[in-house]
């Protein structure tokens, strides 16, 4: 029977010479379909890889049902692409990537034309925690890699060594200034506890910076021992395309050399944002110079609502300082806002000062005139004139410090990619890739922060990138899950949370299929000094549909990035109500509250504790 569309027997032994003869002919052979994506995938392979290919489209070539018939008899794969190379039947979309990955595909078009070597299997470009993740992986896979890591000084001349935002000015960094201001208050709580002391208790911002500092270079030094190690080749150079499979390495007296690989890990990170406006990036600082400040930054503003801008806020007010947050709209944009505002309620009682609704406008430095604070400005005074976002008016005030935290910008812009095709998201700068991190380029892959639509966090680039490195080089499947993923704002009152707020849960569901429990409680440990009673506060989302599966989990409180750790394996393993409810707690512990909460938000009940 002829294929349907067909009035009359096709000549099959002339169809069959002249799949032999497209096949014989020509270096890459393609059967497609104009509108198959897979079709169009392999296409774009070799287009990246430079090689020329012929692309028969069956569904707009007159014999093409029949001639996919012939294809079917002569390699038993009745879909498309059917790929051959060099008269070697390769496959599918899939058979034809697992070539490229595999290293059989090369090799095959090196049958016809002699390829030159790469330098490298693979060259990651960012040395932060997810470049270090997938290089150390890659290279104990026994493949030769490279790691080029280079920081772009701040407009202050800040810089930092091997590691990223991370170690160096991100959550290490806070962390331990976080913790400096726990210690502060710990010092008033103990009073309560019986300790005596006569002397005044300050705290010295010089030396606090320099042990952290001291620290962070220890971690610095690790990486690249680490590196070596594993015979990784690390170059303190900054990296950019200049045609497929080749970079340009720049160090910092300005010397180029080139490199070749077969894949690359984009791992470029993020950096602050500036607001744009007069004195901006003259006269204020980021998170990427408040780690490091020489000096201690006396009366601040921080401009921003994201968790930099609270979290720095926290330690600064934390350690003694006149420190007030300029907030454009919302506190904490993507989280759970119950939450985010009441991390800024605790923030208010313990000190820092909000001002809503407002946007800088101009920034001006003055002087002090007095002969003592003459050093250079460290710090200096700063007038800030801001207006408000809902009339005319007008705020002013003066600071010693501005620490601009509004957001931050994904590094791709200034690294070449326009020269190998590889796509962004113009409006943010991010990189799109499918389900295995890989970008439209088939040989350029992204981790980290620098995803379009993912979470930005570290131990994300890390799992992504090693995951990446073992279905690279290990024959893994495994892919990098970012559903579920905890995390933890260090604000005063901690704030962690695994799976969904409350507002997208119910965007997501409805709010008739959620059930939400929810608890304040009273830490023991703050009992006894007699603060914050019924501050910290405890959530769970359900969804009634699906045997009450916790899909929300939050909370505020000491310590909640532990808490949150635990629960989010369970979480994982998808946890319930009725789970929750059968597990025994550790008494007396913050964590516990989630195992004996029993009021609902939908009752309307009071949730303050009373007791232990």
């Amino acid at each position: 029977m002829p294929p349907p569309g067909q009035t009359q027997l096709p000549d099959w032994d002339g169809l069959k010479l002249r799949v032999r003869t497209l096949i014989a002919s020509h270096r890459v052979m393609i059967f497609s379909k104009s509108y198959c994506p897979y079709c169009n995938k392999v296409k774009e392979l070799f287009r990246s890889m430079h090689v020329e290919y012929y692309a028969l489209e069956l569904d707009v070539t007159a014999d093409g049902p029949s001639i996919q018939q012939v294809l079917a008899e002569l390699t038993n794969q009745r879909t498309v692409p059917n790929v051959f190379v060099n008269g070697t039947h390769i496959g599918g979309c899939d058979s034809t990537y697992q070539a490229y990955h595999d290293g059989s595909l090369q090799k095959l078009l090196g049958d016809s034309k002699d390829a030159e070597p790469y330098d490298y299997d693979l060259i990651i470009i960012g040395g932060g925690s997810g470049g270090l993740a997938c290089s150390k992986e890659a290279a104990a896979l026994g493949k030769k890699v490279m790691v080029l890591d280079y920081v772009v000084p701040t407009p202050l001349g800040t810089s930092w060594g091997l590691g990223g935002t991370c170690v160096n000015v991100g959550c290490i960094p806070k962390k331990l200034m976080h913790q400096a201001a726990l210690l502060g208050q710990a010092l008033q709580d103990s009073r309560k506890y019986g300790w005596q002391y006569d002397e005044q208790v300050k705290h010295n911002w010089e030396v606090m910076v320099e042990a952290i500092q001291n620290y962070i270079g220890s971690l610095n030094w690790g990486y690249r021992v680490s590196l070596r190690e594993k015979s990784v080749t690390y170059l303190n150079s900054y990296g950019e395309f200049v045609e497929p499979h080749k970079i340009k390495a720049t160090n910092r007296k300005g010397q180029v050399t080139y490199h070749t690989a077969e894949t690359f890990v984009l791992a470029t990170g993020e950096r602050p944002r500036y607001l744009g406006i007069p004195g901006d990036k003259e006269f204020c600082v980021t998170s990427d110079d408040l780690f490091s400040l020489p000096y201690c930054p006396g009366k601040t503003l921080v401009v921003g609502a994201s968790y930099v801008a609270l979290e720095c806020a926290g330690f600064l007010a934390g350690l003694g300082l006149d420190v007030t947050v300029m907030v454009r709209s919302i506190l904490l944009r993507g989280f759970d806002q119950e939450m985010a505002e009441k991390v800024g309620a605790h923030m208010e009682t313990h000190g820092v000062k909000f001002i809503r609704k407002f946007v800088p406008v101009i920034l001006s430095i003055q002087m002090f005139v007095q002969v003592e604070q003459l050093e250079e400005g460290m710090p200096g005074r700063l007038k800030v004139t801001a207006k408000s976002t809902e009339g005319p008016e007008i705020f002013e005030d003066e600071y010693n410090t501005v620490l601009i935290a509004i957001g931050r910008d994904a590094c791709t812009r200034n690294i070449g990619l326009e020269t190998i095709g590889v796509n962004i998201n113009e409006k943010n700068g991010k990189v799109p890739v499918n389900d295995e991190e890989q970008t439209n380029v088939p040989y350029v892959y992204a981790i980290g922060d620098i995803l379009d639509g993912k979470l930005e966090l570290t131990p994300v680039a890390i799992q992504a990138g090693k995951l990446l490195a073992r279905r690279l080089y290990g024959g893994s499947s495994t892919k990098c899950d970012y559903i579920n993923v905890p995390t933890t704002v260090f604000t005063p009152l901690e704030y962690g949370s695994c799976g969904l707020a409350e507002e997208r849960a119910i965007e997501k569901y409805g709010k008739q299929n959620l059930e939400v429990y929810h608890s304040l409680f009273w830490p023991l440990e703050w009992t006894v000094p007699g603060r914050d009673n019924n501050t910290c506060y405890a959530k769970i989302i359900c969804s009634k549909h699906d045997n009450n599966r916790v899909i929300g989990f939050h909370v505020l409180g000491p310590n909640a990035g532990e808490v949150t750790q635990g629960f989010a394996a369970a979480i994982k393993c998808g946890l319930t109500k009725e789970l929750l409810d059968e597990t025994i707690g550790i008494h007396p512990t913050c964590g516990e509250v989630f195992t004996t909460m029993d009021i609902t938000k939908s009752s309307g009940q009071d949730i303050t504790q009373r007791g232990c």
